[in-house]
Formats: structure tokens, sequence, C-alpha cells
């Protein structure tokens, strides 16, 4: 059979309502909002901010915010559509199934792995750091860093990791809440946003009345500002065309579209929910459009309290601290309770990640793509237990023995990709299935799909050729398997080989 054979919406929404047996329906519209926010508000904010301010945007980062999130709106839009029709786990790897065959949906689950897969064990060991400098570097420098990485002591004595078990623990914790069930995965997750955006509010109510409007003056860097010296002995250039005016913007928007990865995760939770065609788009716009006033106050009053600079000084992760510390005097308090939010923000969007990874695991497992362990639920939970823990042991794998800094900015090129795809399948199922009805539609359509195309296209490019070229080598691992494996086992091929008629005997 060919390559873009396409899965049947008819079909693929009668099965999934005549299934016993399927995941439970749990969500409601409010927990779909809390599960977006969960997935978004985490390292992008409390780290791109300072760093896409102090390198890139300067006091104008709230501009880059702006335009980020005008690329996830447009991408939002199309996925609300696609949600709210099609109410099947598994999200844009299911999308593009129905639109655009069976080989751009594999594409486009291999690379969802890049976000949600990948995306959690990065976030797992970026939650092992932040604990331990909570608990004052208590945790053994072996016991919380891979192999690969290593420290010279003050007596010239050098130390090597040896496995990060902090980032093992709590991928090992929320895996197991997942296995307990979704609704008391998204009862803890309601806990913990309530308890970050809580302390985001605090630091922008309280930071307001320490902002130094010189601060903000210029909005935009200038292409004049000087040189930076760095601690590190090196000097940072602002004269450089992407690191100051509108360019510097543009740059900082992809710098920052790190974090907005996630809301795009409410869509794999879309079996699970009570009434998908109500509350699948106000889950994904309505945490899109919180997060995204949020970033734009905090972001506005963390560059009013600190000098943008001060951040290519003051170390990425310490940004934040370092500004309440330095400038919000007797307010030292705050800054353990933005550590405390850190922590909160990393073990939400861990756990949506690891929602998402095993939802769309679990619908490839389901057409054939992939083994039927990944779609075998537990018989009491009714969660894809299997999947939940073979993804535990992948992404530990990795936490626990791979630095952080190998996955760069692969989590963002694979959830471009699934945007830019997710847009160009509403153009084309708009002309293939015009008549099936849209609970959700979304607006000037073709419009606003080719506008996402083009800007999360634009930052796809913008991620540097590294990035690009690695991004590429795992799409030609995904094919190798899709060939060797998927093609001849997807449900799909062996129905049409059923239909075949019986070969002749000789007589």
């Amino acid at each position: 059979m060919s390559l873009w054979r396409k899965k049947s919406i008819t079909k693929l929404l009668a099965d999934a309502d005549s299934s016993e047996h399927g995941l439970k329906k749990t969500l409601s519209a409010p927990s779909l909002v809390a599960l977006g926010i969960g997935a978004i508000i985490g390292a992008g904010l409390f780290v791109r901010t300072a760093g896409a301010a102090g390198g890139f945007a300067g006091n104008a980062v709230t501009l880059s915010f702006i335009i980020a999130a005008i690329g996830c709106l447009f991408a939002g839009l199309c996925y609300a559509e696609f949600a709210s029709m099609i109410p099947i786990a598994g999200s844009a790897y299911t999308y593009a199934y129905t639109t655009m065959g069976e080989l751009i949906a594999w594409i486009i689950g291999w690379a969802l792995v890049l976000e949600y897969a990948l995306g959690a064990a990065t976030v797992s060991i970026a939650w092992s750091e932040y604990l331990n400098n909570l608990l004052g570097g208590s945790i053994p420098y072996q016991w919380c860093h891979s192999p690969f990485e290593s420290i010279t002591l003050a007596n010239h004595e050098t130390v090597h990791g040896l496995i990060n078990l902090p980032a093992l623990f709590i991928l090992l914790v929320l895996s197991l809440l997942l296995i307990k069930g979704t609704q008391e995965s998204a009862t803890v997750n309601a806990i913990i946003v309530f308890v970050k955006v809580g302390i985001v509010l605090l630091f922008i109510g309280v930071g307001w009345h320490f902002m130094n409007p010189a601060n903000h003056t210029p909005y935009l860097i200038p292409a004049d500002k000087p040189d930076l010296d760095l601690p590190n002995g090196s000097t940072y250039h602002y004269s450089d065309s992407w690191q100051h005016g509108w360019l510097g913007v543009l740059r900082g928007a992809a710098v920052v579209f790190f974090a907005f990865i996630g809301f795009d995760a409410v869509s794999t939770a879309a079996q699970e929910t009570k009434n998908p065609k109500r509350d699948m788009p106000i889950g994904i716009l309505g945490s899109l459009a919180i997060c995204t006033v949020l970033y734009i106050l905090f972001s506005h009053v963390l560059t009013g309290v600190a000098p943008y600079t001060d951040f290519m000084k003051a170390g990425k992760e310490a940004s934040i601290s370092y500004a309440i510390q330095t400038y919000m005097h007797d307010f030292g308090w705050l800054a353990t309770l933005i550590s405390v939010a850190i922590l909160a923000g990393f073990s939400s969007v861990i756990l949506v990640m690891l929602l998402g990874q095993s939802r769309v695991f679990y619908s490839m497992s389901n057409d054939g793509l992939l083994p039927k362990a990944f779609s075998d639920l537990h018989p009491k939970f009714r969660t894809p237990y299997k999947s939940n823990l073979i993804l535990f042991l992948f992404v530990g794998l990795f936490a626990a023995f791979i630095p952080g800094s190998v996955a760069g900015d692969l989590t963002s090129i694979g959830t471009l990709l699934a945007f830019v795809l997710v847009c160009i399948g509403i153009i084309i199922l708009r002309k293939s299935d015009p008549d099936r009805p849209r609970p959700f539609r979304a607006p000037l359509v073709p419009l606003f799909p080719i506008l996402g195309i083009l800007v999360c296209g634009a930052m796809i490019f913008s991620l540097g050729m590294s990035t690009l070229l690695t991004a590429f080598g795992w799409m030609v691992l995904g094919l190798f398997i899709y060939f060797l494996y998927s093609r001849t086992h997807s449900k799909l091929h062996t129905s049409h080989l059923d239909e075949l008629p019986p070969p002749k005997e000789n007589i």
C-alpha cells in the first residue's frame, strides 16, 4: 500500500466510541487548563527570560514573548479545531494520520519524542540541579551528575559524576503517579499549578514597587551598545546584528519559545476528557492566554528591577534570585520561594510531558506502528502502565547518565515541526472534508495556518545548523524503524492484506 494511506476519521471516532475498556474519561475544562499551565510554566519562564533579555532583546523581551505567543496562537487555533473534531489520544500524530497519511504521521510521532521524552529528561536534570541548590549543595557531586561530567575541587582533586539520582527519583515518582490514574495526576498538577502561579504573581506584585524606570530606557538594545566583559574573561558583543534591535527581539522570541512548549500536550488527553468538543479548545487556548499574560508581566517586572546586562553576569539559573537579593532588599525569602516555584514548575512540566508521550505511544501502538505493549491498559487504573514503565526506563537512562546540555534546542525543534504540520493539516482537511462537523472552527483559514507555518518555520531555521543536523539524524533513525517494523505491522497494512482475494490454486 501507499506510504500516504490515511485513517478514516469516521472509523477512528467509531472505534473510540465503541471501546468500553479504553482510556478513562475523567478530565474537565478546568483540569485541562491546569494541565496546560502545568506544562507551560517551568524552565522557560524562570531560566529563558533572563537569558533572552541579557543576550538579545534587552527590555524588549516582552515583545519577544508576544511574537512567540502569536506563533503559538496560530498553531493553537489549529490544535483546538482538530482536538474538538477528533477527540482521540495522540495529538499531532493522530491529526497527521487523518490528513497527510501514515508516513507523515510516523515522522511527527517520532518528532514528538524530541518534545515530550527528551524534554522530560532535560527538565528532570534541571530539577536535580535546583534541588541541590535549594539544599545548599548537600548532595554529593557524583550522585547528582552524569559520568560525562566532572568538577575540580579547591584542593585540585577531580570528582566525576556517577549517576543523577535526584533526576531518576522525580521521574519514578511522577511515572508511578501517572500509572495510578489521570485524574490523580491532574489533581496533583492542579496543586502544583496553584503554588507556582501564586509565587509568580507574588513576584510581579512585590517586584512592581522595586522597578527603576531608567532600566527600561532604551527599550530596544541599541546598535552602539558597548561590549560587555563577562566573569569568565570573555567579551559579549552587542554589535552583532542578531544581538540588538528588532533582530535581537526576533532572536529572543526563538529563545523564549521554549517557555511556551507544552500547551499542545493538552490535546494528547482528548480521549480522557468528559466533553472534548467543548473543553479541548478551552484547555488549549485558555492555558496559552493565561501564560502569555503572566510571561509579559513577569519579564517587564524582571527587567525593571535589574538592568538586563546583569543577567549576562549573574548566571542563567541564578538570575531571578540574583535580582531579588541585589535589588529587592528585605525580600530574600522571596528568592527561596522562587526556588520552590521552580521545582514545582519543573515537576508539573515533567508530569505533563510524560503524560503526553505515553498517550502518543498509546495511539501509535493501537495503529500497529509500535509494539502492543505501549497500548496495554492497567486492568484497574485503565492507564497505559507498560508504556509509562518503558518510558521511565528510556527517559531515566537519559536523565541519569547524560548531561542536560546534550539536549540543546532539540525539544524546541520537535515542537515547532509538530506545529507546522498541524497548521498544514487544517488547510488540507478544510478542502478534503469541508462538511464534517467542527465544534470549534479556527478563524481566517487558510491565512492563520499559513502565518503559523511561516512564524514557526522561521523559528526552526533560527535554531542553528548543528541543531538542524542533529534533528535530521534523529529523523533518519526514525525512518529506519518505520520501514523495518512499523510499515508492515501497521493495521492499515494488515487490514488491506485481509481484504485481498485468496491466491488461485493450481489445477
